[in-house]
């Protein structure tokens, strides 16, 4: 009896393992979205993400929200310096959220400056 509870044990630890590593390597989608850095701020009482979004248009329907992993400190400060310029953001996509990680499926991996009209300077 306990050897197959121990079999059964070790054969659901695997599945989560499996699940959890798949949830986190696999990726869904990658790209790039351009707009106005409308926000970007570190949220949470327990533990805190870096969340943001773009406006990619003239609605608040056009909105693109997205993470920021912490170990990307060079994207934290790039997002952080550029509030209400346009941007280009490198992403990608997850399956599903991690709460640990961040509140979207969306994580930035690079940020450039573009050539909108709040960026130009006469």
């Amino acid at each position: 009896m306990k050897s197959i509870l121990t079999k059964i044990l070790i054969g659901f630890v695997l599945i989560l393992v499996a699940y959890g590593s798949f949830i986190y390597f696999a990726t869904y989608s990658e790209g790039i979205r351009a707009g106005e850095l409308v926000k970007f701020s570190s949220k949470g009482v327990i533990i805190k993400t870096w969340e943001g979004e773009i406006s990619q248009g003239v609605s608040e329907a056009q909105l693109f929200e997205f993470s920021v992993e912490d170990d990307q400190k060079q994207v934290i400060k790039d997002l952080m310096e550029l509030q209400g310029k346009h941007v280009k953001l490198h992403y990608f996509e997850r399956y599903q959220t991690l709460f640990w990680l961040g509140d979207t499926r969306h994580f930035i991996t690079k940020v450039e400056v573009t050539k909108g009209e709040n960026n130009r300077r006469n």
